[in-house]
This record gives structure tokens, sequence and C-alpha cells, in this order.
């Protein structure tokens, strides 16, 4: 048996620049990880790349002008519009509401208390608990908010007292507070849903409430707007501050990237190698309770290989219960017998598989990659994974 299964490694790659060859780099990478760090690649191996350095190979940005134009195209340059829901960060969202106040005639961004989608804390459930507030029903102004919390509340992490910064960001933007997207619309019915992962929902609510247009972070700059950086699917999804009037935005055509990337590799190697392009992890931190997961997916693109859910059967379960009368070495053939006879079975609902949760392969591999290259300075843009798909049988 084995001792060594899954194995994980950052590849450091050279700074990237725009209009880079993204594909060769990453096989001159692996080549050099091949030839001074005693790495072999096997068939079923994953090489992971960031999105982000992708998009910067794409010179996929675009700049605050570009995003107000954008704005003011499907508003109007003297329109009041409600921002609902952003997630509280300089490097997520600043770059983007200074866009939209520059694109209309008065902004009013509505934050979600005690805590944005992600978990960025405002205040704590606490104080909400405290001041007998209901989050749903109570919408706050800021004068509401100073007067019950201070003029002054900071981040635990950052340091940042949000509400003051991003009402700082232009003089036309004011700031209320509340978790019912639908109390928006006692200020303005032109709207744009800033939230990620449950914009759909907030559109729809929004809509069926009377709203007179509803739009997302997601449907601004799905095309170039005077030679800016796009993105088809996820308009401004994804993006992240690059300067301090331009935004990088998610990369484009990463479909497309993946399977030329496999081919490049398959050229270079002789083996079948999966590629998978990786952003935000899908964890939570378990101190301040912050969930990663700021890009709207994990993983914008993968070949086929990582596609769907792990079938697997819990160890644990299987040593303590079907093979707990049996001799170590015994157990150990049995445990082996049941991996093997898995194949085709499915594990829905069975006690065997109990604890195994099926998140998508891609989600499970991408947030590995994350943990492993980090968003700073270790300069691992290319993680190369070997014997994922490996299990005690083999």
């Amino acid at each position: 048996m084995r001792v060594i299964g899954t194995r994980v490694f950052g590849l450091r790659t050279p700074i990237i620049r725009e209009s880079d060859d993204l594909a060769a780099i990453v096989c001159n990478t692996v080549q050099e990880a091949i030839d001074h760090e005693n790495i072999s690649i096997n068939d079923g191996d994953i090489i992971g790349i960031t999105e982000a350095v992708l998009a910067r190979a794409q010179g996929n940005y675009a700049s605050v002008y570009q995003i107000a134009a954008d704005v003011q195209s499907k508003f109007s340059a003297d329109s009041h519009v409600g921002v609902v829901f952003p997630i509280m960060s300089r490097n997520r969202f600043a770059m983007l509401l200074k866009g939209i106040a520059s694109g209309v005639g008065k902004v009013t961004v509505m934050l979600s208390y005690p805590a944005d989608e992600v978990g960025n804390q405002l205040i704590t459930w606490e104080d909400v608990d405290d001041n007998q507030l209901n989050p749903y029903s109570d919408c706050l102004s800021e004068s509401d908010f100073r007067r019950l919390f201070g003029n002054e509340v900071k981040h635990r992490f950052t340091g940042v007292d949000y509400v003051a910064y991003y009402k700082s960001l232009a003089p036309n933007i004011e700031i209320v507070l509340s978790m019912d997207p639908k109390h928006i619309l006692r200020y303005t019915d032109l709207v744009i849903a800033a939230d990620i992962h449950t914009r759909a929902r907030t559109k729809r609510v929004l809509s069926a409430a009377g709203a007179k247009k509803v739009i997302g972070l997601d449907d601004i700059l799905t095309k170039p707007v005077s030679c800016s950086g796009y993105n088809e699917r996820y308009g401004l999804l994804g993006s992240n501050k690059a300067t301090d009037g331009k935004v990088k935005l998610f990369p484009r055509d990463c479909d497309a990237f993946v399977q030329k990337m496999q081919l490049a590799l398959r050229e270079l190697t002789g083996k079948t190698v999966e590629v998978l392009l990786y952003g935000d992890g899908g964890f939570k931190d378990p101190v301040g309770g912050i969930w990663e997961l700021a890009d709207p997916v994990v993983a914008p693109a993968f070949t086929s290989g990582l596609r769907g859910t792990p079938s697997e059967l819990k160890l644990k379960y299987l040593a303590d219960n079907d093979y707990a009368d049996l001799c170590k070495d015994e157990a150990r053939r049995a445990i082996e017998q049941a991996i093997r006879a898995k194949a085709g079975r499915c594990f829905m609902g069975k006690m065997e598989s109990e604890g195994t949760t099926p998140r998508q392969i891609s989600d499970l591999i991408g947030s590995l990659c994350d943990l492993v290259s980090g968003s700073g300075d270790k300069g691992t843009p290319v993680v190369l994974v070997q014997g994922y798909f490996d299990n005690y049988a083999m």
C-alpha cells in the first residue's frame, strides 16, 4: 500500500503581464518543476490556474469612467439609483461604487446588517438583540445607525468604518441599512442588485414589488464600453481593484483556455492532465465568520474530468460498523474490496457515505488550490494536484 495519497504543489511563475502567452508560461513552469524538483506528471493530475492571471494576460480591465458610462446608458445621468446588498470590501466594491455614483445623479446604498452576504460584520447579532432590532423589518438611516451604534463603527479585521468609507467615495451617496430588499423602494424604483450569490432572488423580489428597473452587477460591462474589458456572463461580478481608477474583471473565454491548456500539457508531457481555473475558495473562516467566496463561482472553467461530485465511502463508518469485528488486515482487505466494488453504485441516502458532503469536484479542487496559492505574496498562481482521485484501495 502506498503511504502518500494526494500531494499538492504551488508552482512559482514569472510575473504575468498583459498580452503574455499564459499557456506557454504554465507549460514552461511545469517543465521546470519536472526538471528541477523531481516531479513527474501522471494521467489524472490536475493543474489549477488562478483566474486573476488569465484576466491579466487578457488585459480584461475597466476604468471607473467606463463603468460610469455603462451605468448611465442603463439609467440616465440624473437618475436616483438604489444599490442593494453590496459586500463591504475596498478591494471588491469601492471602485464599482465610484463608477456607479459617477454615472447617475444620486445613489442610495442599502447595506445589509448585522453582516454582509459573505459574513463581514458591521455590528454583531448581540448589538441587534440589545437594541431590539429586526433587520428584516427595521430599515435604518445613517443617522439611526450612528445614534444606536456610535459615530465610528470599525470592522474588526480591517479597521474600516464602511458606512463612512462608502459615503466618502462620492458626494451623491447616502447610506441606509436593511435586510429586506424591498426597503430600497422607499427611496427609488431604479435598483442595482449588488449581491453575488443571492442576486437572482433579489432581482425577482424587487421586480415583483414594483421596481421600475432592476439590474445586477452581472448586467454591467457584459460587452465593451469605449474599448473596456468585459465579461459577457458575469459583468462586474468577480472584479478586483487594480489601481485607484481601474478594476480587473473576471476572465473571458475560460472554457476555450482550459481546453487549450490541456492540449498543450498533453503535448508537453504525453499525459492527460485535467485543468481548472479557480478564484475564491468556497470556505468559511471559523473565527471571523467570513465566507471567502466573493467571486460568482469557485471555478469559472474546468476540463471534463472534473465534472460531477465525488462518489466516496466513509472509511470511519465501514471500520466502526461493517468490519468492526475483523482484525486489522482482514478489515483492510474488506474495505479495499468494498471500494473496488463501488463503481457505478449510487450512495445517496446510504449510511456508507454518511458525512461525505456531495460538493462539486471543481469546487473542492478550486478551494484546495486557493488555500495553497493564497492571495498574498506566495507567487504560486499555478497549483499542481496529484493523486486526488486515488483511494485506499489504490
